[in-house]
């Protein structure tokens, strides 16, 4: 351990909550070098929705790798790339009636905001973007400009102009109410001047699973259409059937004008993201936006082989949504028997939240000791997120939930914790 303590960053912290060094993967399990294994029910942040080294895509690169496979290619043609665009076309756009044009940014996810922040705004001749409480976009300037998180965003160290906070969809109000107050503030944001965009993730993620109801959804994209404003969907870490569907804001029947992907889109960790765009939309110049690391083979074949794997028919959607609703429904026994406020999510993205400050990162810590990984999330740490591979096992399920459980109770000290 010392090595990383002596040659790190400060800048590190997951490692400063899971103080071990992990060695080995395979499906919702991680070993270290002691030869313990943990329940994984973070999942790379979201980022292996189809868990550590799924044998079917690992096969693939190998063989793709081992027959010198191109790795780097810009944005050449390649023969991986050909493959993914066909099976996305195929498997995923043309069977929810979607035409996007697709683009390569850069490998992680603020490449993919950065990209469509600018695309929207070259494509209205305007500058401002709405942007929601408590959502999180990136850490470069201009998606950090977009995401809510004050501490996040001083860490800029400059100011982030052109964009405006509007309040997100509040489960305190009826829909109706909150559908209102979203309209009023919309106008109220675009009064000075008119907005290039709306950002919004339909399911917030670090701001602390709160999901978006679908008619409210469904009266952003109204807004935005009528506005002249472009609706940009932040599907990174809720797409690639995070919540049941591949895209997060189908069930509100909605498809927005820009769609950003990364994290689970390569389907094994590997760095890679996208930004769809309406055809309408494509106006850049070759070349106008680019980078060195937009096009990772390795990334497009086990992209390529996630979507024939899991996407070919609905069973991986239909067994999200099942399983969803059994944790959630474990997640509420647990809420009521603590004391605790109900539990939020929708798919197998849940939050649960707690009342004392600090009492979420306690419980993760707990959890940590009795080998579940859990990570916090909420402007202030409050809240509990549970974010288990898709593939995740019936019974690893019920482990995971049964251990969260002592380790809720063990914080509020209803009984005490067994490892």
């Amino acid at each position: 351990m010392s090595v990383f303590a002596s040659m790190e960053s400060e800048v590190r912290s997951y490692s400063r909550a899971w103080p071990t060094v992990f060695t080995t993967a395979h499906g919702a399990e991680l070993h270290d070098e002691h030869g313990r294994t943990y329940l994984d029910f973070f999942a790379g942040a979201g980022a292996l929705n189809y868990g550590h080294n799924p044998p079917e895509l690992k096969a693939t690169l190998l063989e793709y790798l081992t027959g010198d496979g191109i790795t780097h290619g810009l944005d050449m043609h390649t023969a991986a790339k050909g493959a993914f665009l066909e099976r996305l076309r195929d498997l995923v756009l043309l069977p929810r009636g979607m035409d996007h044009r697709v683009q390569f940014p850069g490998p992680g996810g603020t490449n993919a905001v950065e990209a469509a922040l600018k695309l929207a705004r070259k494509v209205t001749g305007r500058r401002a973007v709405g942007y929601f409480e408590r959502g999180f976009h990136g850490m470069t300037l201009g998606a950090l400009a977009v995401t809510a998180n004050a501490a996040k965003r001083a860490g800029a160290g400059v100011p982030l102009p052109h964009a405006v906070p509007v309040p997100f969809d509040d489960p305190a109000l009826d829909a109706e109410q909150s559908v209102s107050r979203l309209v009023r503030s919309l106008e109220a944001a675009a009064a000075d001047a008119p907005l290039a965009a709306v950002v919004v993730e339909t399911v917030q993620g670090e701001g602390g699973v709160n999901p978006a109801r679908p008619a409210w959804l469904r009266a952003l994209a109204s807004w935005t259409r009528e506005h002249g404003a472009l609706l940009v969907a932040d599907d990174i870490q809720m797409g690639c059937g995070r919540t049941g569907p591949f895209f997060s804001f189908e069930t509100a029947g909605i498809v927005p004008d820009i769609i950003c992907l990364s994290k689970s889109i390569s389907g094994y960790g590997t760095p890679m993201a996208l930004t769809l765009m309406r055809p309408a939309y494509d106006v850049w110049r070759p070349g106008e936006h680019n980078g060195t690391f937009r096009g990772y083979n390795p990334a497009f074949v086990t992209a390529t082989r996630a979507l024939e794997v899991f996407w070919s028919d609905s069973a991986l959607q239909a067994r999200t949504t099942a399983l969803g609703e059994r944790v959630g429904r474990a997640l509420a026994r647990t809420a009521r028997r603590h004391g605790l406020g109900a539990p939020r999510g929708r798919g197998l993205v849940w939050g649960l939240p707690f009342d004392r400050p600090g009492a979420a990162r306690e419980v993760c810590d707990a959890a940590f000791r009795a080998g579940l990984l859990l990570e916090t999330a909420g402007p202030g740490d409050e809240v509990v997120k549970l974010l288990p591979p898709l593939t995740v096992a019936d019974g690893q399920v019920e482990r995971g939930l049964a251990i969260l459980d002592e380790a809720v109770a063990a914080v509020v000290g209803e009984r005490a914790l067994v490892a």
